[in-house]
């Protein structure tokens, strides 16, 4: 179960309203990756993780630090809307330059959240539970909890470099901080699953033997630039321990012409032959005797 306590984790308070930025602050709410996009994707796995013990207690522990960071945002947002839009908002767009500013508030803050936040990014999008990553492999999602960490880090470095109110920046602060640990501490967790012997380098550690090991190592040089052989990536043993790098300078196409079976006459693709292979003849126009007779049969 969960239990709502009535305090924030830290402290999200603007030190005067700023519409504009709420709207901004929205991509670390409902963004690809923002904070409800890391509390789903960590609750749905914690659910679907089914070893009992400290991995699920890790991922259940931070996927409930996450709810409060939505919390914390969300509170940040509709105190930044505080007092707009109103009568007084509507009086001081009068002067252009406040105007300049609230006309680029988004609409939906007003229209559907009635002056707080709404469950979208910055550019009032929708957030959507395909954003989420829950695989029930633990390699495999950790991994994308790394991506979606650093991936909201960086925003969230972005948009502390566009507000000078001391109040959001704290927050953001703090939060920078979260980003880093949960970084830290997802790749430590891929680590630990290896050094327990839970999970490979290479997802899923199955079917090795029945791949085709020619070309389970080898990179194809497949672009005009010169330097992709330059890497460890390219030569010597791989991560996984069973694999070799190899660099292809110049791989030859192993598969024949990429074109489709020929169509059927009904779907009306342009094409020199019909199903059968043979030259596509054209439906032929009927005279009027030709249709009664067709019809009486």
């Amino acid at each position: 179960m969960f239990r709502h306590t009535k305090h924030l984790q830290f402290e999200a308070k603007p030190e005067k309203p700023d519409a504009l930025y709420a709207m901004k602050l929205q991509e670390l709410i409902g963004g690809a990756f923002g904070e409800m996009t890391v509390t789903m994707q960590y609750l749905f796995q914690g659910w679907n993780c089914r070893m009992e013990g400290k991995y699920k207690d890790l991922i259940m522990d931070v996927a409930t630090e996450e709810i409060g960071h939505v919390e914390m945002l969300a509170t940040m947002v509709a105190r930044l809307l505080e007092g707009a839009p109103d009568d007084v908002t509507a009086e001081a767009v009068k002067d252009p330059a406040v105007a300049a500013v609230v006309g680029g508030m988004n609409p939906q803050h007003a229209i559907v959240g009635g002056g707080g936040p709404v469950l979208a990014d910055s550019a009032g999008t929708p957030w959507n539970g395909k954003y989420i990553v829950a695989s029930g492999n633990l390699m495999a999602d950790f991994r994308a909890n790394v991506a979606a960490e650093a991936q909201g880090r960086l925003q969230t470095a972005r948009l502390y470099h566009m507000t000078d109110d001391p109040g959001v920046k704290a927050m953001l602060k703090f939060n920078l901080a979260r980003d880093t640990y949960h970084q830290n501490l997802w790749l430590a967790a891929i680590q630990q699953l290896q050094e327990d012997g839970v999970e490979g380098p290479v997802v899923p550690s199955d079917l090795f033997d029945e791949e085709n090991q020619e070309h389970a190592g080898t990179l194809w040089h497949l672009s005009d630039g010169t330097e992709s052989d330059q890497g460890v990536w390219a030569s010597g043993p791989a991560p996984d321990g069973r694999h070799t790098f190899e660099f292809l300078a110049d791989p030859a196409a192993l598969g024949g012409p990429a074109s489709g079976p020929a169509p059927k006459p009904t779907q009306y693709v342009t094409s020199h032959a019909d199903a059968s292979g043979k030259p596509k003849q054209p439906p032929q126009a009927k005279g009027p005797g030709e249709r009664i007779k067709d019809a009486f049969q």
